[in-house]
This record gives structure tokens, C-alpha cells and sequence, in this order.
């Protein structure tokens, strides 16, 4: 049995789509089964214009200011975007809960992983672990998945790129 089919694993899709948009519904079927997503209908223009809006929506949340306005835009794309749990073993892979309703097209699927995908996440494992690259001139969007709950950058490159940074500036007397 799946405890948790919402886990990072989708936030972190979300990330994917969020920091390079698909262009064609195509392509967002074709990266979405790559990350494992069962797709159950075709998927037309129209999803890809519904996941593209979910993405506007999710990456409010990922630059919200603060914990209440991160969970306040959230409940609003939870409530948008799911309905009552329910038990399902749709493809059969094991018994597990979905927060939608079954057969959903892509875009409406997507919206609604997102949407609770984040949410268990942020509740989970805390609501900073959600943000954008620590680098100035990187805005790439992580889920924060250490042990730690401390990462701030997207990649080790950024990482490395900001500590090359931080030495000459100290190296040279300034503090940028």
C-alpha cells in the first residue's frame, strides 16, 4: 500500500516544470511520465494551459513572504483543485489515497498533486523548505529534501559559484 503518493517527489516535478516551462502539451505528457505520472486520457492544449496557470499559482507560493501567506495561497489551490479523499489502486500498483477525483485530465491531475503534493511537503517537513536559489542571479526553485532543512541553493554549482564569490570579496576587503 502507498502511504504517500503526494510526496516530494511531485514538488519536486513541480520544481522541473516551474524552471523550464513546457511549450507542448506534449512535452508536458512526455516529462510528466518520465516522473512517473500514470496518465490516464490524452492530453491536449488545454492541459497544458491548466498546468501552466497551476504553475503561476505554485510559484506564489514558493515567493510568498511569510508561513501565512505561503498557507493561504495554498488553501486557496488546495480548495481550487481537490476533492475528498478517497481509496484507489487505478493502475494497479496498490491501494493509496487521492485527493481528486478519478480520470482527471492532465492539467486538473497536476493542479491537484501540486496543490497537496506542497502541501504535505511544506506541513511535513517545514514551511521554509520551499524557495528559490540562494544565488542572486539564479531564480531556480528547489524543494528544500536535506536532513537538515538548511539548503539554500539549487545545485552544488550555485553553491560553489557564491562561496568562489564570498572568498574573493573577503580576499579583496568588501562585503558583497
Amino acid at each position: 500500500m502507498h502511504l504517500n503518493p503526494y510526496g516530494e517527489d511531485i514538488v519536486n516535478l513541480a520544481a522541473a516544470l516551474a524552471n523550464r516551462r513546457p511549450v507542448t502539451a506534449g512535452e508536458l505528457a512526455d516529462r510528466c511520465r518520465a516522473a512517473g505520472l500514470v496518465i490516464e486520457r490524452p492530453v491536449v492544449a488545454e492541459d497544458l494551459g491548466r498546468a501552466l496557470d497551476t504553475l503561476d499559482a505554485w510559484e506564489k507560493v514558493v515567493d510568498a513572504t511569510d508561513e501565512e501567506e505561503r498557507a493561504e495561497l495554498l488553501n486557496g489551490m488546495l480548495a481550487a483543485a481537490t476533492s475528498h479523499p478517497r481509496l484507489t489502486d487505478h493502475a494497479g500498483s496498490g491501494w493509496h489515497l487521492h485527493y481528486r477525483d478519478d480520470r482527471l485530465p492532465l492539467g486538473a491531475l497536476l493542479s491537484s498533486l501540486i496543490s497537496v503534493g506542497t502541501a504535505l511537503h511544506l506541513a511535513g517537513k517545514g514551511m521554509h523548505r520551499l524557495r528559490r536559489c540562494a544565488v542572486g542571479e539564479c531564480a531556480t526553485i528547489f524543494a528544500d529534501t536535506s536532513r537538515t532543512g538548511r539548503q539554500r541553493y539549487c545545485s552544488q554549482r550555485c553553491a560553489n559559484r557564491d562561496a568562489v564569490r564570498r572568498h574573493r570579496a573577503r580576499s579583496t576587503g568588501r562585503d558583497d
